[in-house]
């Protein structure tokens, strides 16, 4: 179990995973060898799986988001594993997710415009073993976030 400062440290990593150890202890009134530590521990055992950048997709030209449901042909494990190892490998995929329900799973890709989209979705998802699909473009994005609640 996590105690008050752990849950603390975590939720200033998740705001700003850059901030200096210095910093960061005097947030969580520690000493920063004490943070330090408490940080390798938190890595140590899993609750920190690493640091990313978040970058701006408009600038980088892959400005629309799209949610795409993925009906495969076949529910075999076969089938499932097949089509896992290759949305391994699209870069355009954000997250990819097994879903209980009326389809397999719910992609989450970014890409340039409809016409890249109308390309990736060709060329690269609809591949053996995908059924059908359903798209749903993003018109705006209301909340963004990779934060996850510590309570």
């Amino acid at each position: 179990m996590l105690d008050k400062i752990s849950k603390k440290i975590l939720m200033e990593l998740q705001s700003d995973g850059r901030i200096s150890n210095v910093e960061l202890a005097a947030r969580v009134n520690l000493s920063p060898a004490a943070c330090l530590e408490r940080v390798r521990k938190l890595h140590e055992s899993g609750y920190i799986m690493g640091y990313t950048a978040q970058l701006n997709p408009q600038l980088l030209d892959v400005s629309l988001l799209v949610f795409i449901e993925v009906v495969l042909d076949r529910t075999t494990p076969e089938v499932f594993d097949a089509f896992k190892q290759s949305v391994q490998l699209i870069p355009e995929v954000l997250e990819c997710h097994m879903v209980a329900g009326g389809f397999d799973y719910l992609v989450k890709a970014r890409v340039k415009d409809m016409a890249a989209y109308r390309e990736f979705l060709g060329k690269t998802l609809l591949q053996k073993g995908v059924r059908e699909t359903h798209t749903y473009a993003v018109m705006e994005e209301v909340k963004n976030t990779s934060k996850l609640p510590i309570k």
